[in-house]
């Protein structure tokens, strides 16, 4: 893999896009920055990371014949090498917040943005940008319900080392998609996704509170909600949020 180390930028996924238009990159290749002063994360919002106490960077995947149809198993593969990486590292419960986060112990400790470039029907590439808390202790108050690596286990962590053992699993589950074993690929999200087959509280985009329970993610990533009256509801990012946790 080619790691490119910066002290300080923008925003990895903008510097790595950038890049990836002036010269022939190699399949995987890595930006990370000790400090970003424009991350960004869905829907506009900001990663906040205290210079030098996180992962933050990006990774460009290539892809030859991939649908854009089915995308939404690119953050599939993404989350789940997050997910194995974490569970070998704490024993807290680590899941998959629909569609971009990942959780330990219903706290946020990971984000997702991924952007994609098409051409024609399919992506011919991915830039995906991960966010993680590692030796991050204090949070700013205007932050809720965060945490970090060494808030769950008390231990200062090598950031190029985790670094590494992310973008190996990571790597891992891109294989199966790559060989197209996306019921592999669901099979193993659902076990990991937070709220799923539980009742939970939801909000939609009318500010309609209702009750409901997740049963799965559509083809075209859209969480699927069966709702009280037994019918099953589809909801994209903008749709929907959880009402309380």
């Amino acid at each position: 893999m080619n790691i490119i180390k910066l002290n300080a930028i923008d925003s990895t996924n903008s510097y790595l896009k950038k890049l990836s238009t002036e010269m022939e990159l190699e399949d995987y290749t890595i930006v990370s920055a000790e400090y970003q002063t424009n991350g960004r994360g869905q829907m506009g919002t900001n990663w906040q990371s205290i210079l030098g106490k996180n992962l933050t960077f990006s990774i460009l995947v290539k892809f030859e014949d991939f649908k854009i149809s089915n995308r939404f198993y690119i953050s599939i593969a993404v989350s789940l090498g997050i997910v194995i990486t974490l569970n070998k590292l704490t024993n807290a419960n680590i899941k998959v917040k629909w569609p971009n986060d990942i959780l330990a112990e219903k706290d946020k400790i990971a984000g997702i943005l991924i952007e994609n470039t098409f051409k024609g029907r399919n992506i011919s590439q991915s830039i995906i940008g991960i966010g993680l808390n590692i030796n991050q202790e204090k949070f700013t108050s205007s932050i809720k319900n965060v945490t970090s690596l060494i808030k769950l286990t008390g231990q200062k962590m090598d950031k190029d080392l985790l670094l590494q053992q992310l973008i190996v699993n990571i790597q891992t589950y891109f294989l199966l998609l790559k060989e197209n074993k996306m019921e592999v690929l669901k099979e193993k999200y659902l076990n990991k996704l937070y709220g799923f087959n539980l009742e939970m509280n939801f909000e939609d985009n009318k500010n309609t509170l209702f009750k409901g329970k997740i049963v799965g993610v559509s083809e075209d990533g859209r969480l699927e909600i069966l709702v009280e009256n037994k019918t099953i509801r589809k909801f994209n990012l903008k749709e929907i949020k959880f009402a309380n946790r």
